[in-house]
């Protein structure tokens, strides 16, 4: 845990254990689902592993975290003291919509963004059989301007390297747009619309193919009007 505040409110003995670097953030990872270290990682991708284990040994002993061992496959889960932070970590992320604008290069990841996109898959919307959406991004180096979803009927699966099928879409654009678009800052639509974005797939594809994918669960925040 981090220094004490030295003082009795219950806030401050809290902010002890959840104001550390990324531990909130780890705290998202688990309420979304995720459970191996891994997983853990890649919705982390820029946490390192050493700083990852320290921070799940510390919510674990705070008992906001149970780590289980199932048949040799470490899995972390979040107890009833981890899963009543959902309000708290809801609550951040609306008022994070809200009242932060904008984004900076430097925040822009295509690993934390096609993670994210690949576990919102609607995927009763999408053709009954394995099928392959590939991204292509204009502005990010060419060892990360390509990224394929695999979609099938028990599994959506993200990757960095061409799983081989022929896609079923390819998704011409920006990193930057397609992030804009994923978090409600501007609709899929539009960006179609003004050729920030390219859709290659037949007509009945190209026009499903956005409501495959729920945007991120901050995307239907209202904004202020300025």
């Amino acid at each position: 845990m981090g220094a004490s505040y030295r003082q009795f409110c219950p806030m401050a003995k809290a902010m002890e254990l959840l104001d550390e670097r990324w531990t909130l953030l780890l705290v998202r990872e688990l309420l979304l689902g995720s459970e191996r270290f891994n997983d853990l990682r890649r919705g982390l991708p820029r946490m390192s592993p050493t700083l990852l284990s320290r921070r799940l040994h510390q919510l674990a002993s705070a008992g906001v975290v149970t780590r289980e061992d199932t048949g040799g496959e470490v899995r972390y889960r979040l107890t009833e003291a981890g899963a009543e932070l959902r309000p708290v970590v809801e609550a951040l992320g609306v008022w994070g919509t809200r009242w932060i604008p904008g984004l900076a290069d430097g925040e822009l990841d295509p690993k934390l963004l096609l993670w994210d996109m690949h576990r919102n898959v609607d995927r009763e919307r999408v053709p009954g059989r394995r099928t392959v959406v590939r991204f292509e991004f204009s502005d990010v180096e060419p060892r990360v301007a390509h990224w394929w979803i695999v979609i099938t009927a028990d599994d959506v699966d993200v990757c960095d390297d061409d799983p081989g099928d022929e896609p079923a879409a390819r998704v011409q654009t920006t990193l930057r747009t397609l992030t804009q678009v994923w978090r409600g800052d501007r609709t899929w639509s539009s960006a179609v619309r003004d050729e920030s974005m390219r859709v290659l797939a037949s007509g009945e594809v190209a026009r499903s193919l956005p409501g495959w994918f729920l945007l991120s669960p901050f995307a239907g925040v209202p904004r202020p009007a300025h």
